[in-house]
């Protein structure tokens, strides 16, 4: 990965958005790939969109959502915490201690998530997981006066940002799921604006909304831009962990590709011509199993107006839902890399019918 694509992957990874709040996000996202596109704009739903061949009518759509997961602020104690609700799925286990980002009126605001010391705890306390709802953000306030001058109930909370880089060409870092993802969509464009993209070919690259909580932003934008073809580009686990049962994640490893795979949600040319380009260009690809449509952004894009064939690419992933998620940057550029290639072999004339 190159110096300027990297620099975008961590200062994508560095915005605070959980699903509903993705404008800084958004921001960074659209500064970047609109240097590359012939046109780009927001809609309504609060999708950013870049595009190469706006005038063609053949249409392919990428989608990476940036979203993340996170909290909003459900209540304010006496003593001045914050008490606050998911906003997608938490793993209240891994919760305590994070340092968090509070999104408020007055700016963004530092705290940490704070629940009884383990000294204080009984000795059954010590055996079990505490629910989100004993828990609270520690904003440092004095009392509920204090904490109301600045936060206020509907602020989103955020993991703080929290980029490294591991041995390996690994990194970790909260987000992941699926800012990884944005980042391919917008590095298609910029590699496809230096290729010789076929001007009949319009490719809509797509940083979605609030896929966390419904895939919402892939309705909206699968609508509006009414595709022939769609890849959506998600997070996908990997099984090179202890106690992992490979039985059913499959083989998969950091390093070795993205993810591909077969099933429902997978049109089978385009599943197919995702193979044989990787086969053909030498791209290092591992396979998953997909029985069922999924909670990615593909499963909606597939059944928008008439329906569209679709594929589902993953980012491998280890400790998805938590503040470290962690992915290779090899795999992402790998992930870009097959998609362009893959959308450079396919014109108007493609059948994509099974």
């Amino acid at each position: 990965m190159n110096a300027e694509s990297k620099k975008f992957l961590t200062q994508l990874l560095a915005q605070c958005g959980p699903s509903g709040f993705e404008e800084s996000a958004q921001s960074v996202w659209l500064k970047r790939t609109k240097s590359f596109a012939d046109k780009s704009y927001k809609d309504i739903h609060g999708n950013a969109y870049a595009v190469l061949n706006p005038q063609a009518d053949f249409r392919i759509m990428l989608a990476g959502h940036c979203d993340e997961i996170g909290f909003v602020v459900s209540s304010i104690s006496e003593e001045g915490y914050l008490y606050v609700n998911p906003i997608g799925g938490i793993d209240a286990g891994v919760l305590p201690g994070s340092q968090v980002k509070v999104q408020t009126a007055k700016g963004w605001v530092d705290g940490v998530i704070g629940k009884k010391a383990i000294h204080l705890m009984t000795a059954d306390e010590r055996k079990k997981v505490f629910p989100l709802k004993d828990m609270w953000v520690d904003i440092g306030a004095k009392d509920q006066a204090d904490a109301k001058k600045i936060a206020a109930v509907g602020d989103p909370v955020s993991f703080a940002p929290n980029f490294i880089e591991l041995k390996n060409n690994n990194f970790s870092s909260k987000g992941c799921d699926d800012k990884t993802g944005a980042f391919v969509v917008s590095e298609v464009i910029k590699i496809l604006s230096e290729s010789k993209l076929r001007k009949d070919v319009g490719v809509y690259s797509v940083a979605t909304v609030q896929e966390e909580v419904g895939l919402r932003g892939a309705i909206t934008s699968s609508y509006g831009v009414n595709p022939k073809a769609a890849i959506a580009v998600d997070v996908g686990h990997t099984s090179d962990l202890p106690d992992v049962d490979k039985r059913h994640v499959g083989e998969i490893t950091l390093g070795k590709g993205p993810l591909l795979h077969n099933g429902p949600v997978i049109n089978k040319v385009l599943g197919q011509l995702l193979i044989s380009t990787a086969k053909s260009k030498k791209i290092p690809y591992q396979f998953a199993p997909l029985g069922r449509p999924g909670g990615t952004d593909t499963a909606m894009i597939q059944v928008s107006r008439e329906g569209v064939a679709t594929a589902l690419i993953g980012v491998p992933t280890r400790y998805m839902h938590t503040m470290v998620e962690t992915c290779n940057f090899m795999d992402v550029k790998h992930t870009a890399q097959l998609i362009a290639e893959t959308i450079l072999k396919i014109t108007p004339k493609t059948d994509f019918i099974p």
